[in-house]
């Protein structure tokens, strides 16, 4: 009803678009399309392909070149990624074999850490790449990328939330590979496990322990790391004489226990600097301890140790200089002393018929006669 005149309303349709067709009446029977019909057809459909055209060669010349640019680009940077990685593994293969080469680089760490890092950074230079060019692609057909932008993020923070420490233990192989904080051959100590380092990955590292076990650790469970291996070393060995050594005597020897092991083999290229007498480290009163220090290769500070402290002990004794440690040395001018001057003297109470003894005896109660008993 309309609410103006009362009677019944009515919905008029602008007839914005033409009707293609007449209407058929429903009295008129079916007739086939004549060849007039399907003549117009076809100029229908060919001034709408005229007139559109243009507008598809323009969307397709332009969805090929993205397409063509984004294609070369990854090629070019990933050749160049790769170079690069080679590149660094010929460095290492030039100095391999040599003084130098055995004491800065490790051709097998160089060679993982630079495989890691190549194939992190071709992953990344492609997935930036191709969703450019992607993303690109659907502007040019006019799609709207909010909603799938949002959407992206979204799963993002969902993928990101559900394979937190997944994500954590890439991120952290990431960045320790690329720092070089420890490689293939290090001795480590990563806090939750120590050894040496045989397998650097993105995700887990693998450590070789003492007794043989291997370790395999997260790495994002890695809250430090100590690496034994990088630099240098330091092999301190610590001497305890008597108080009354000759300390100048003492210092002699050392110095020259030190400069006979410096030109010996293969300690002269362990030891990268000289052995030195530090002095007295503590000072007691039958005791003292000299210190001696030197700075080797990294990881041979041990050996350098034991073999330091083998040579001392052989230069010591050829010295007559005493070595103590523990408990206190006894001295040389103390007499023996008497192995009974610890017993007690005889006394007359050991002897049970003695009088003393008898004497200091209890005396027996008198002997109780029945009241039964007659006399």
């Amino acid at each position: 009803m309309s609410p103006a005149t009362g009677g019944p309303l009515r919905l008029e349709v602008p007839a914005v678009f033409p009707s293609v067709l007449p209407v058929a009446d429903p009295t008129e029977e079916p007739t086939s399309p004549t060849l007039q019909d399907a003549q117009e057809s076809a100029t229908n459909a060919a001034s709408w392909v005229e007139q559109n055209w243009s507008t598809w060669l323009s969307i397709g010349l332009r969805v090929l070149l993205i397409v063509v640019i984004a294609v070369a680009l990854r090629i070019a940077v990933r050749r160049t990624i790769t170079q690069f990685i080679e590149r660094m593994n010929r460095t290492a293969q030039a100095v391999d074999g040599t003084a130098l080469g055995g004491l800065l680089v490790n051709v097998e760490r160089r060679r993982q850490r630079s495989q890691a890092i190549g194939s992190v950074l071709r992953s990344v230079a492609s997935f930036l790449i191709v969703g450019t060019a992607a993303l690109m692609i659907l502007g040019t057909f006019q799609i709207n990328l909010a909603p799938l932008l949002a959407s992206a993020g979204v799963a993002g923070v969902a993928i990101g939330f559900g394979a937190r420490n997944l994500v954590t233990d890439f991120l952290s192989g990431v960045f320790m590979i690329l720092e070089d904080q420890y490689g293939v051959g290090d001795t480590v100590d990563a806090g939750v496990a120590s050894g040496e380092v045989i397998e650097v990955g993105l995700r887990v590292t693998k450590l070789r322990g003492d007794n043989g076990e291997i370790w395999y650790v997260r790495n994002g469970e890695v809250k430090r790391i100590g690496n034994l291996s990088q630099g240098w070393a330091t092999a301190g060995v610590d001497v305890t004489v008597r108080s009354d050594e000759d300390l100048d005597r003492v210092r002699s020897v050392l110095a020259e226990v030190g400069e006979t092991m410096s030109k010996d083999e293969p300690w002269n290229e362990r030891l990268w600097g000289p052995i030195e007498v530090l002095g007295l480290d503590s000072v007691l009163l039958d005791s003292m301890v000299v210190r001696v220090s030197a700075k080797t290769m990294p990881g041979k500070a041990l050996s350098v140790e034991r073999e330091l402290r083998w040579r001392i002990k052989h230069a010591f004794d050829a010295a007559g200089i005493r070595i103590v440690g523990g408990l206190p040395a006894p001295a040389e001018d103390t007499p023996a002393t008497d192995p009974t001057a610890g017993m007690a003297a005889p006394s007359a109470y050991a002897n049970t018929g003695s009088p003393q003894s008898q004497a200091a005896s209890p005396i027996a109660p008198p002997a109780v006669v029945p009241s039964n008993v007659t006399k």
